[in-house]
Parts: structure tokens; sequence; C-alpha cells
């Protein structure tokens, strides 16, 4: 089979293909035929990576695992020793981030609880979408002690255009609040196509100096200062951040919440993310079955192209999620 894979740390172009026996499951392990799969920008990030400092869990000096990709949707093709949910077959889609990834492969290899049945009516491609970035979106709407977004909240969702920012405005609107989304000129009617109240141009306006106040912010890759980002927040606001470099990473770790605790605000980077959490995923599910969440796929890319379509991530230009086609 064919699968993508990298021995070095570098742009896209480290990324090749290459030919390598089809994985055979091992007890409590599904065989999966990938029939599409999709980039996150974390793809990226393990790519360079960023930031710096996960060096050190993924490889000093070069990475020490090679296989690349997490989301995943696909057929059954056979099931190891003790699998009792599936059988040859059934269509599943998951999120290989926790078993080494590899989604961007023609076969992939798991655990069972790797994979969830694929929503009732939903593409392969449309499937793939939703294992990492929805996941993330929804988590992001609450607080590590449980505060969620609430009926009437004034929410801002900061890069409300690319991976996780369309699930997010979705998401938000599904919860009952007033939803206003940052992007780029030319994704402002896609955002507001899926719901958003508002829209603001982040090429044309300081968000920070408009003067409004919000309940909860969602930035997905640190874009707004946290430093400044109080004053943006109404009495017991939050603000989450999904991601960032090495010096927004450690603002909001460091700088975001030892703030906080001079305020009733909070702000800081979401570390409460559980990738593929069950309740999360049929949270999910049920949106989608209501018709409050669906994806948006800006470009499809064969598995060939992968080298393409990563570096069509990497430049910022996705109008929502780039999948990988089989």
């Amino acid at each position: 089979m064919k699968e993508a894979f990298r021995d070095r740390y570098g742009p896209p172009e480290v990324v090749q293909l290459r030919e390598v026996p089809v994985p055979v499951p091992a007890q409590g392990e599904m065989l999966v035929r990938v029939r599409a799969a999709s980039v996150n920008r974390a793809d990226l990030d393990g790519l360079k990576p960023k930031p710096g400092f996960i060096r050190l869990f993924f490889g000093l000096r070069a990475p020490r695992n090679h296989r690349l990709g997490g989301d995943v949707a696909g057929v059954v093709e056979s099931v190891g020793a003790g699998v009792v949910g599936f059988k040859p077959g059934a269509e599943v889609f998951g999120d290989m981030f926790a078993y080494g990834n590899g989604a961007f492969a023609e076969y992939v290899h798991a655990p069972e609880k790797a994979f969830e049945p694929m929503p009732p009516g939903m593409s392969f491609d449309e499937a793939a979408t939703l294992p990492h970035s929805a996941v993330l979106a929804l988590q992001a709407m609450r607080l590590r002690k449980g505060r969620t977004v609430q009926p009437g909240d004034r929410v801002l969702i900061v890069g409300a255009s690319g991976n996780v920012g369309p699930f997010a405005v979705q998401i938000a609107k599904s919860m009952g609040a007033e939803v206003t989304g940052l992007a780029s000129t030319a994704n402002l009617d896609m955002v507001r196509s899926l719901g958003a109240d508002h829209v603001l141009d982040y090429t044309a306006v300081k968000v920070l100096r408009l003067g409004e106040r919000y309940d909860w912010i969602v930035d997905m890759d640190s874009y707004l200062p946290i430093t400044r980002v109080h004053r943006a927040l109404k009495p017991g606001g939050a603000y989450v951040t999904l991601g960032g470099g090495n010096a927004t990473i450690f603002t909001g770790l460091v700088v975001g919440p030892l703030m906080s605790l001079f305020s009733d605000k909070w702000a800081g980077l979401m570390l409460w993310w559980k990738p593929w959490h069950p309740p999360d995923v049929a949270a999910l599910k049920e949106l989608i079955a209501a018709g409050e969440l669906k994806p948006v796929i800006d470009r499809r890319y064969p598995l060939s192209e992968i080298v393409d379509a990563l570096r069509y991530v990497e430049e910022g230009h996705p109008a929502g999620k780039v999948v990988i086609t089989f």
C-alpha cells in the first residue's frame, strides 16, 4: 500500500510517498481501508515542529514517528481477535492522533476504540473533517471546570474560516449564542453563511479597539495578544486560545492564567483538550442529525498530491477543510 511519510523535520516538501506492506490488525485492532482523510494545522505543526519545544516529545534531531495524518474515514477491511463492535464492511471514522497517526495512507490500523460508526447520510469526505477540528471546536466552548457558553452569550470566533473556525461558529450558534466571526475579506460570506450574526474583516478592523465586549472569545492560533484581551471581555468572560508559537504558548500557559488570578475573567491556553472524547463525539453526531452542524470543504487532493495539500493549508488559504481522497 502507499503511505505518506517523513524522516526529517521541515516544510511540506519533506513528505514523500512509499510502498509498505498492508498491516495486519493485532488483537483488539481493526484494519480500515481509507476512503478520505483531512489535513489539520496540527499536521503542519508536527512537520516543523511548532512550537519548538515539542521536539522533546517527538524527537530532538528527527521525528521518531514517520507517519502522518490523524483524521480518517473509511471501511473496515478486517478485525483482530476481541473486536466486538464492528465487522468488515462497516463505515467508520476516527482520530489516529493517539495511535501514531497514519491516516495519509491507503490503509490504517488502530484499536477499536479509535473508531466510531459514521454519521448516517454523511459522505466519507465529510466524516473525515470531523475527528480533530470539530471535537476541538466543541471543547473550546467550555472551561476546565465545566462552565460553558450560555444562550444569549456574545461569542467571538477569531479565525472563523479555517480548519476549526467553521465548526466553532456553528456549535456556538447551536448553543444559542450571538456569534461574531473574524476572518479574511475573501471568506466573510462563507462565515456569514454558517449562521454568524456578525462578521468582521481582520484586514480592515482591529477588533480589540472596537470597544465591543464578549462573554466568550475563541482564538484559533493566538492572533489576539493575551495581555490585552481582557479589555474585550465582559465581567466573568473567558478567552480560550487553541495554539500558537513559542511566545504565545508561553503567555497562554503562564501569563494569561496569572492575570486571571486578579480578575473575574479567565484567559489562557486550552489545556483540557481530550482527543476523540466519546461524549463529545456523540454530541457532534446529535448536532449533525439535527442539521445544526455541517462540514465545510474547501478543496480535495488525491494522496499523490499530499505535499500540495499540506502547502495549501500552511499558506493559510483554506476556507474550511482540505480533504485527501482515495
